[in-house]
């Protein structure tokens, strides 16, 4: 069985890709080898006996050529980083969606091979998630994304359409889709536009939904996304870590190993056309807690400042109902928060020091009225 991993040479894909080798399967990435995530001269550690193709996923004539042998393909290329979405929206629906519809199209000149694919979908699809009035907690909410003035005012966290005070709890995927950034809406689309394909493509679709990834191998230059990475790259060089709003915003953490096992799982699994599962580890971390947890784990010291500041498109709180997660693919979160994070502190310290450009992103946001 050969195996096809867009974005492969992600920090989730090589993982996975090792993994997959190491089961006996044969393994091509494809990546475009941004520069935002490897740097301007990207320096690859490929494992031995992998087949690389560094192509854009929306070259789909190339990319045919690379599907035709593939049975079983994992989709994870994608533009990621909910505030830049926000502006690069062209860059983003044109990279996301119209690079799915690449791939699916050529999928579709091989239609006689049947085919197993796996999408990277995200957490953001559900917006602000689920929340439930306190007086009637067995009833799941969907409440409205915060406005701009409700940022601006610090109504950091979100209210009923009474007005009224909700609380966040774990969101399954029966959830409504409540896009609150142009990423969310990118990884939305995806989903659609795989469900459409699926009988056209003669392909099982999955769809796996993370939640905030992290773990060894993550780039450590890219000022768009991965917060543990920002948070990092900061204490490293001595720089305060700042955190938006009040620091209490929540999201939740999962290992890369306990994704690329969702991912293993999932391709070997014959489910239901279109399942969809939650990829998380089911609990709750605020802003402020992970910053002390990082900040011991790597035995760095230096200030965290509350600073009020917000984005546009970001959400307050989200995690994961895993129910399906270990009833559909029996798998468990096995990496607690403080080991993985001891693991990433401890792989990080030996890579080269990279430009903290996270006040750079800002700017660029502020100067947009994303940010404030």
């Amino acid at each position: 069985m050969k195996v096809l991993i867009t974005g492969g040479a992600g920090f989730i894909g090589l993982k996975l890709a090792k993994v997959l080798l190491g089961k006996g399967y044969e393994v091509a990435l494809l990546d475009s080898l941004s520069p935002q995530i490897h740097g301007h001269l990207p320096v690859l550690d490929l494992p031995d006996g992998v087949e690389f193709h560094r192509l854009d996923v929306r070259d789909t004539q190339a990319l045919a050529d690379v599907v035709k042998e593939c049975t079983v393909i994992y989709h994870l290329a994608a533009e990621t980083g909910t505030g830049q979405s926000m502006y690069r929206i062209k860059d983003y629906v044109s990279v996301n969606e119209l690079g799915t519809a690449s791939l699916l199209e050529a999928m579709a000149e091989t239609r006689s091979i049947r085919r197993k694919l796996v999408l990277a979908s995200s957490r953001s699809v559900y917006g602000e998630g689920a929340y439930v009035d306190p007086k009637k907690p067995s009833d799941l909410l969907s409440v409205s994304s915060r406005s701009a003035q409700q940022l601006a005012d610090g109504q950091w966290e979100p209210i009923d359409s009474e007005g009224g005070q909700v609380v966040a709890v774990a969101t399954p995927e029966s959830f409504p889709i409540e896009a609150a950034s142009v990423y969310a809406a990118t990884k939305a689309s995806q989903e659609l536009l795989c469900r459409a394909a699926s009988s056209s493509v003669n392909a099982e679709i999955s769809i796996l939904r993370f939640q905030n990834v992290y773990g060894e191998g993550q780039s450590l230059q890219n000022p768009y996304t991965g917060i543990i990475s920002i948070f990092f790259n900061q204490a490293r060089q001595g720089k305060q870590i700042s955190l938006y709003e009040d620091g209490l915003e929540s999201r939740d953490f999962i290992h890369v190993d306990d994704v690329v096992a969702c991912l293993e799982t999932c391709g070997e699994s014959s489910l239901s056309q279109g399942t969809t599962i939650n990829v998380g580890s089911g609990k709750a971390t605020s802003v402020k807690e992970l910053a002390s947890t990082l900040l011991k784990a790597a035995d760095y010291d230096v200030a965290v400042k509350v600073t009020g500041e917000y984005r546009v498109g970001d959400i307050r709180h989200c995690f994961a109902d895993i129910t399906q997660m270990e009833s559909l693919l029996g798998v468990s979160p096995a990496v607690s928060l403080e080991d993985g994070l001891g693991r990433f502190c401890a792989w990080a310290k030996q890579q080269a020091v990279y430009e903290d450009k996270s006040a750079i992103a800002k700017e660029e946001l502020m100067s947009r009225g994303l940010a404030s």
